[in-house]
């Protein structure tokens, strides 16, 4: 297919947006009444547009409003171009940049996949071809997600915060619910698995002392028995004793254990003293992080996330990256909408290897930004879009309600540690609790 002239970005929107969000609890604290997003849209000189999702942050934001001149009147097809002209100007970025907290704090990776991603939903809109196919084709027709299960206080979030909707039907009615305890992660479990079809879980710990979250992993297992595969995450808060002691406690339980301490080193440690897998998105995060990873065998499975890596196509280059030192390729998810929902499916059905299901905290959102609203789950799976590009369409309206929605609630940026407060006076974030 040959492509005369390709054409141009002529404009590029930046629409902070929140949306709803339970009172989710984790390591770095509480989820706020809203998630914040950012939806980017590029539209070229022959009036193509492509979008993407980020998670929103005002410095993100700011930077992408920064870099406006070296995206505007550029082909969508020099990404390689476009994201090494974005490196001049920003600088590169050091691993130490992502944080402590349970989510990447880095900006250019955040800048890159939103431009990558929205142009490649042009690219896709020029050729007639779906995004899978220009990440080199189509694996599976469909990609399997795993039920996210939390700790939360009850509340449905945004603005109800702590209070529950008494006429909630169907899943919006135990998504309120409190989950505190073994018993309340079970039934949460249930629900989103009787909603979605679900058909491995996750729980994201860190929040109470390790025998707690242990205790709900078996309750788990007892209620769903051993053909659900069971994860954990308690995002690195534990030490490596502790990881090695609740960790054999789970043997024979758990289909992996995500991030149980913190660091390349004592990753490895609790490695070499378990059989199970651990999987990380914390501690193995970018290239550069690769040679320490294989050098003292830090995980056995890398979460990526197209947001933090720098794109999806930068995500298929950690797939050939895994093979080769023997590591498995799974995805890590934030609070996201359908756009990020998409981007995330397409490249599930590109991965050459999916051993594991994929994450996703879709269920937890209610709001949507996509003109065919929220995304069908089947046994758990999702369908890959065929139409030309991402496959959805940014619902204006929607979009527009929802930038309000931003304004309105004054959140600019991600803060757990503050929204915990707010419940527990004095609470400090801490990066090793356990």
């Amino acid at each position: 297919m040959k492509i005369k002239n390709a054409p141009r970005i002529r404009e590029m929107i930046v629409t902070p947006i929140a949306i709803t969000d339970p009172p989710l609890l984790n390591a770095a604290g509480l989820h706020a009444p809203y998630a914040l997003r950012t939806i980017v849209e590029l539209i070229t000189d022959d009036n193509i547009s492509g979008v993407s999702e980020i998670p929103g942050n005002i410095s993100i934001n700011e930077s992408l409003e920064e870099a406006r001149h070296l995206i505007i009147g550029r082909s969508p097809i020099q990404l390689s171009s476009i994201g090494h002209e974005l490196e001049n100007y920003f600088g590169k970025e050091t691993a130490s940049q992502r944080g402590d907290t349970p989510w990447d704090q880095r900006k250019l990776v955040h800048i890159f996949s939103a431009i990558e991603v929205a142009c490649l939903d042009i690219i896709g809109k020029i050729t007639g071809l779906p995004v899978v196919d220009l990440l080199g084709g189509k694996m599976r027709e469909r990609v399997p997600f795993a039920a996210y299960l939390f700790y939360k206080y009850e509340g449905a979030g945004g603005e109800l915060g702590f209070r529950i909707n008494e006429h909630a039907t169907g899943w919006s009615a135990p998504r309120q619910a409190k989950a505190l305890d073994p018993e309340g992660i079970v039934q949460q479990a249930k629900a989103m698995c009787t909603e979605f079809g679900f058909r491995s879980i996750k729980l994201k710990g860190g929040v109470f002392e390790p025998a707690q979250e242990t205790a709900a992993i078996f309750a788990l297992r007892d209620a769903f028995g051993e053909h659900i595969p069971l994860r954990i995450d308690p995002n690195a808060l534990w030490t490596v004793e502790t990881s090695i002691q609740y960790g054999r406690k789970m043997e024979g339980i758990i289909e992996y254990l995500e991030d149980p301490t913190r660091g390349q080193k004592n990753m490895s440690i609790v490695r070499q003293a378990l059989k199970t897998p651990l999987a990380t998105n914390m501690c193995t995060t970018s290239f550069d992080d690769i040679p320490g990873s294989v050098a003292v065998g830090a995980e056995d499975i890398i979460l990526s996330d197209h947001h933090f890596w720098g794109g999806l196509r930068a995500s298929m280059e950690l797939s050939k990256i895994c093979a080769t030192f023997g590591r498995h390729l799974s995805m890590h998810s934030n609070s996201h909408l359908g756009i990020s929902l998409a981007a995330m499916v397409h490249l599930g059905a590109a991965l050459p290897y999916l051993p594991y299901d994929l994450d996703t905290h879709y269920p937890w959102q209610s709001d949507e930004v996509i003109t065919a609203g929220r995304f069908h789950f089947e046994d758990g799976a999702v369908t890959v879009p065929s139409a030309p590009g991402l496959g959805v369409e940014l619902d204006k309206q929607a979009l527009a309600r929802l930038h309000q929605q931003y304004l309105d609630c004054g959140l600019t940026k991600r803060d757990d540690e503050t929204e915990m407060q707010k419940v527990v006076p004095g609470w400090k974030f801490e990066a090793v609790r356990w």
